[in-house]
């Protein structure tokens, strides 16, 4: 049904895409694959977001709100293409279970490799956008950091950052980052979870994942907006620096 609504919004907005059937590790999914066309010849850009979803909760948070983000960015670079990079949107298929539907995807024989992939995991409530980059220093995060400043969001890029599927496509030697919307002050409790640590406070966002709680009702979208257009400013930015 996830899969079914994706498929209905991009149809809406006019974009083509496909379901496109994968195995990995003994698991059978299929990964969404829409296609915003760009100039011939010339590297992807690659943006995506894990549509499915543990059995508990309704996966609000993680991930349909991460979905959202990308169809609403995908909307936008329709409508005003970039200039030197093709783009493709894909909505990931067993990323709860080990990374499935990245990690096959860059497996396949063939495939075209991004110039860079942009994977949007917890997009849903906070002040603050996370980034995770292995290189703080690169242009497409200074364009960020500016763009972040002009909406008055704040912006925390780092290569500390839980696991998600920008792991499969650096793993592969393939240029990715990952972007949350988060509470700033949450950031530096978020990362222990992960190490099997135990903060004195639990970051909210960490009680409302993989539970009972993940609903919309969770979800404040106030600053999504703002995070978005961000993004967009600084993929813009990235187009021009990087054309060839």
């Amino acid at each position: 049904g996830r899969g079914d609504a994706i498929g209905q919004r991009l149809d809406a907005l006019g974009i083509a895409w496909k379901r496109e059937a994968f195995e990995q590790d003994g698991q059978a999914g299929q990964n969404l694959v829409a296609d915003l066309g760009g100039p011939d010849k010339a590297p992807l850009l690659l943006i995506g977001a894990h549509y499915d979803k543990v059995a508990v909760g309704h996966g609000a948070t993680v991930n349909a709100s991460g979905v959202a983000a990308v169809l609403e960015l995908a909307q936008a670079l329709k409508a005003i293409p970039l200039e030197h990079h093709p783009v493709q949107v894909v909505s990931w298929d067993l990323e709860e279970i080990g990374l499935l539907g990245a990690r096959a995807w860059v497996a396949t024989e063939g495939r075209e490799k991004p110039a860079l992939y942009v994977n949007f995991d917890v997009f849903g409530w906070g002040d603050t956008l996370w980034m995770m980059t292995p290189d703080s220093g690169t242009p497409f995060v200074a364009a960020l950091r500016t763009a972040s400043q002009q909406e008055k969001i704040g912006f925390s890029p780092g290569d500390k950052y839980p696991p998600t599927h920008h792991l499969a496509f650096l793993k592969a030697g393939r240029p990715a980052v990952s972007v949350s919307v988060v509470g700033g002050d949450q950031i530096d409790p978020i990362l222990p979870v992960f190490g099997g640590g135990k903060p004195a406070q639990v970051p909210k966002v960490m009680q409302v994942i993989h539970s009972e709680r993940d609903t919309a009702a969770e979800l404040d979208a106030a600053r999504v907006d703002d995070a978005l257009r961000v993004v967009e400013q600084g993929l813009r930015a990235w187009d021009h620096q990087t054309a060839h």
